[in-house]
């Protein structure tokens, strides 16, 4: 058996341990999916903390944030294209990396998610004070949480379903937005709106290219979760086709999305009133003077976190099954339920939500940016790994002399390096900055418990010398 052969039949493995999940979802759902998980909090919530940091340069922090989204899609894509499977990016670790990396990755990864569900379930509450200030954070939590819980309880179709008309809400609420605020820019006589707020406050740059970078670290959390195309490619219908399709299409939408939304937004808005008790979207819809208009935004805020809440808990189920089928779990966690669900798996993905109900009691003021600080480490470190494993997945192709995918990432191997040092340099910018000062705290002491359970549970056999 060749070099080539023996390498697929490797892979084949992977997918073959991670059978049974149903393949029912569409490319359009499938691209639902990625948009639904990416647009929420991060966008709605999130960027007020990135305008606040960054002032009106927000614009260049969610740029370079695209930039580095678009190399990863790129470099996920074509490795999806190859290997289409619910481990995705933590099975492409293991194979063309080292065992340990995909455990790494898994876990990493699922536990960034499961802090991602606290910060949208932490956001909906802080929404909730719109209608219902006095009553508390943790109901609201309990409620909407049940509710997503019920609906990846059911078929993946089901799921996909919910998702695709969460996701529409959103989109054309984003779109409804962006012609809105077109329009107070147009017609505005104060002279209070238009481009001057751009350096009205301080200039362009109020926090220098300090401020700038790191904001950036918030426009990687807020494009956190388009790579669940490459997890949710195990379920789809037709993944080469699907994943092709998704990844245009989901990138085209982020960077019209975020880079036109914060554009219209910083004109209408001074910087200097964002924040993250309010969303800067309610403020700009405040100012319209509509009936309601703010109530109304406040309720498309609140259906973008629970899309992403939804999406998120798919997702984080599925890498506890790919975890649980790669013999990194408890084998309960890999079993499926009669519609085909790994609802063990689902119970303990919903960690996140009871970890955000604490917190919003304990620290109801600081519980948002206390869970993404925290979160955001598996999200830098599972990108960077992405481009590693590409770099490797790329090496071992050209190596072996395998056709080209259908769809090849441009660049190589500049695009994969150049993604994976932009990650490392922002990993190691959150240990000078205040409210990301949890992420490597946190982060490099788990990545090494997780090394040390690794080493001693799981590590492969070494086969004797000869």
């Amino acid at each position: 058996m060749n070099d080539a052969t023996h390498s697929e039949s490797a892979f084949s493995a992977i997918i073959e341990r991670e059978s049974g999940l149903q393949k029912t979802l569409s490319a359009g759902k499938l691209s639902m999916i990625a948009i639904g998980g990416a647009i929420g909090t991060g966008l709605f919530l999130g960027s007020g903390f990135a305008i606040g940091t960054a002032g009106p340069a927000v614009l260049v922090s969610y740029g370079i944030g695209a930039l580095i989204a678009l190399l990863l899609m790129g470099c996920l894509a074509e490795m999806t294209v190859a290997h289409p499977t619910t481990g995705s990016f933590g099975a492409y670790a293991e194979h063309y990396i080292s065992p340990m990396a995909g455990f790494l990755v898994r876990y990493a990864y699922w536990t960034c998610i499961v802090l991602a569900v606290g910060t949208e379930v932490t956001a909906v509450a802080l929404y909730m004070r719109f209608w219902f200030p006095s009553a508390p954070g943790w109901l609201w939590i309990v409620a909407f949480s049940a509710l997503l819980i019920t609906v990846n309880a059911f078929r993946v179709s089901t799921f996909g379903t919910v998702e695709y008309w969460f996701s529409t809400i959103k989109l054309s609420a984003i779109l409804a937005f962006i012609a809105l605020a077109a329009y107070l820019l147009t017609t505005d006589t104060s002279g209070s709106l238009g481009w001057h707020n751009y350096t009205a406050y301080g200039g362009f740059l109020p926090h220098g290219v300090g401020g700038l970078w790191i904001a950036v670290i918030m426009a990687i959390f807020s494009y956190l979760s388009i790579e669940m195309i490459a997890v949710a490619a195990g379920e789809a219908s037709q993944p080469e086709v699907a994943v092709i399709r998704a990844f245009r299409a989901t990138v085209l939408r982020l960077v019209l999305f975020y880079l036109v939304t914060l554009a219209l937004m910083l004109a209408v808005l001074p910087w200097t009133l964002a924040g993250t008790t309010k969303s800067p979207f309610v403020m700009v819809m405040e100012r319209l003077h509509l009936p309601a208009a703010g109530g109304i935004m406040n309720f498309v805020i609140l259906i973008a976190a629970l899309s992403a809440m939804n999406s998120q808990l798919y997702i984080t189920t599925r890498m506890m099954f790919s975890l649980s089928r790669a013999g990194h779990a408890p084998r309960r966690l890999g079993l499926l339920n009669s519609r085909g669900i790994p609802f063990n798996a689902l119970l303990v993905s919903t960690s996140g939500m009871a970890l955000a109900t604490v917190l919003s009691v304990v620290a109801p003021g600081g519980a948002f940016l206390m869970m993404v600080g925290v979160s955001v480490f598996g999200a830098m470190f599972t990108w960077m790994m992405i481009f590693v494993a590409h770099y490797y997945f790329r090496r071992a192709r050209l190596r072996q002399g395998l056709a080209p995918t259908a769809f090849r990432m441009w660049g190589y191997p500049v695009t994969p390096l150049l993604g994976a040092a932009l990650m490392a340099t922002l990993l190691l910018t959150t240990a000078f900055t205040e409210p990301f000062r949890l992420t490597l705290l946190f982060g490099v002491p788990y990545l090494a418990a997780l090394a040390l359970v690794f080493h001693l549970y799981f590590r492969p056999p070494v086969a004797p010398s000869a």
